[in-house]
């Protein structure tokens, strides 16, 4: 069951991003085109630049449950390389309880500002006059999804620990070693990495 779910938010938050970068591509695009337009001809899309902005705040929240699926967020391994596999994986817990807990602080903050933002009936002090619910409601649909995510992620990796089954503690909250960042690196390349899999070696 843990399993199917942790392929299901994968799959979410795969989706997400793709939409994500669709968005920040078209966002990009409209930029360009502003300063090409007003360099060329002094015309101005008014609020491209605004627009943009909304896009990348909601499309960086839906990314952070993409980078934290795929245990590509930034961890300092120096230590932590040499330590046991039990030992990973206690600070393994301790370094998602405090992301969760950080989080949690954050997205119980944007809870507050959106709920506040509809009370008001607020609305951007620019030229569009943007509402800015219709903004927010992504950017802290993606914070929730996120939070989400790590309660998850946290109760799996616990009932694979009660299971002293360390190896899909290491898959779901762990680092990444140098080989798996290899892997990733090279994956369509044609180049095949040996002995790719040391998480699996070492239970």
């Amino acid at each position: 069951m843990f399993s199917r779910l942790h392929s299901g938010f994968k799959s979410v938050s795969q989706f997400a991003v793709w939409c994500g970068g669709f968005a920040l591509m078209l966002s990009a695009i409209m930029v360009t085109l502003d300063v090409i337009a007003r360099k060329l001809f002094s015309v101005t899309m008014s609020g491209s630049d605004e627009i943009s902005g909304y896009v990348f705040a909601a499309s960086t929240t839906w990314a952070y449950s993409y980078c934290l699926l795929h245990r590509a967020n930034v961890r300092i391994d120096a230590l932590y390389n040499v330590l046991s596999p039990r030992a990973k994986a206690i600070l393994d817990f301790i370094g998602i309880g405090l992301l969760t807990f950080y989080i949690y602080l954050l997205t119980f903050k944007a809870i507050f500002v959106f709920t506040e933002t509809i009370e008001y009936n607020a609305t951007a002090q620019t030229t569009l006059a943007t509402p800015l619910w219709i903004p927010q409601i992504f950017w802290l649909g993606g914070l929730v999804f996120f939070f989400v995510t790590l309660v998850f992620l946290i109760i799996y990796a616990l009932v694979a620990f009660v299971r002293n089954d360390l190896t899909t503690v290491a898959l779901t909250i762990g680092v990444r070693d140098v080989a798996q960042e290899l892997q990733d690196e090279t994956r369509g390349t044609g180049v095949v990495i040996a002995d790719s899999a040391p998480d699996r070696r070492e239970h």
